[in-house]
């Protein structure tokens, strides 16, 4: 939990040079942000069973704070790797089977949920390094590759490979020239 949290406050800091303390009390996607790894090391690494449900009540309390301060719901089931920046917060909804790599970038009204029927009904898998643009909506059991870059109000339904460039509604394929240009990350 603290390691992935040090490595979203970083990326933040490193991006924007707004020293930490300032980027945990003022901005609002760090507050979804660290909630969110505080809610999902609670719901899967805890051990003791009474310990764990306090944590839960709080933690519950806590997101439910965050939902309506920020407008961002980011389920605890989720997994996310290290490195998530949030841009902008309001209107950003991840639900519970996501699958998110390492340093992607989301900005606001982002939905990515579920969607399809039989089979195909699920939540999608992206990679490493994704960035979404702000209004985007990726839903379904779909695998995004990683280095790709989802343009603004974009509806991805579909699959793509690692550095696709998807635009359009519904989206598909522009180029492949990838997110390079729109992740920031200093090791």
């Amino acid at each position: 939990m603290f390691e992935n949290a040090k490595a979203d406050i970083k990326r933040f800091t490193d991006a924007t040079g707004i020293p930490w303390w300032r980027y945990i009390l003022t901005v609002q996607g760090a507050w979804a942000i660290l909630e969110y790894r505080y809610s999902h090391w609670v719901r899967h690494h805890c051990k003791y069973r009474m310990i764990r449900y306090v944590l839960k009540v709080f933690g519950w309390f806590w997101h439910k704070s965050i939902q309506m301060c920020t407008g961002i719901n980011i389920d605890s089931d989720a997994e996310i790797g290290k490195g998530l920046l949030i841009s902008h917060f309001g209107c950003i909804f991840i639900a519970g089977q996501v699958k998110m790599g390492e340093r992607c970038n989301i900005h606001q009204e982002v939905t990515l949920g579920w969607s399809g029927r039989g089979e195909n009904k699920g939540c999608p898998t992206l990679g490493d390094r994704v960035y979404i643009g702000a209004g985007a909506k990726v839903l379904g059991k779909i695998t995004i590759g990683s280095d790709v870059a989802i343009g603004a109000n974009a509806v991805v339904t579909k699959s793509a490979p690692d550095n696709a460039v998807l635009g359009g509604i519904p989206a598909r394929i522009i180029n492949y020239n990838g997110s390079h240009d729109f992740i920031e990350w200093k090791d």
